[in-house]
């Protein structure tokens, strides 16, 4: 299966044209390898994605059929992301609070 395709499937990205383009800018690795959308991922590769300033690590158990639900995930995937990078990512939202408060911006119709 494709890089991009699996991306999708697995629910990193919201389209395959949104993962393409992620591995256009060189933001996913496969193997420690910069990838273009066109490659061919197989069990056991190792995946690096650069996705919200924050580095995520997955390795591929078993290729999906099609885009599965959030649910099984772990059927398909091991994360191996560092708990330092899920809290900055926590960190970074939190900052992102303190500024403006959700529902307190612009009025809507």
């Amino acid at each position: 299966m494709r890089i991009d395709k699996f991306l999708w499937c697995i629910r990193f990205y919201k389209t395959r044209n949104l993962a393409a383009e992620a591995c256009k800018k060189n933001k996913i690795f496969v193997n420690e390898n910069a990838t273009k959308a066109s490659k061919e991922i197989i069990v056991s590769d190792t995946i690096k994605i650069r996705k919200d300033q924050i580095n995520y690590t997955v390795e591929v158990i078993k290729i999906p059929v099609s885009r599965t639900s959030a649910k099984n995930l772990s059927l398909y995937i091991i994360d191996k992301t560092d708990k330092i990078e899920i809290e900055n990512l926590k960190k970074i939202r939190a900052e992102q609070d303190f500024y403006r408060k959700k529902g307190l911006g612009r009025p809507t119709k």
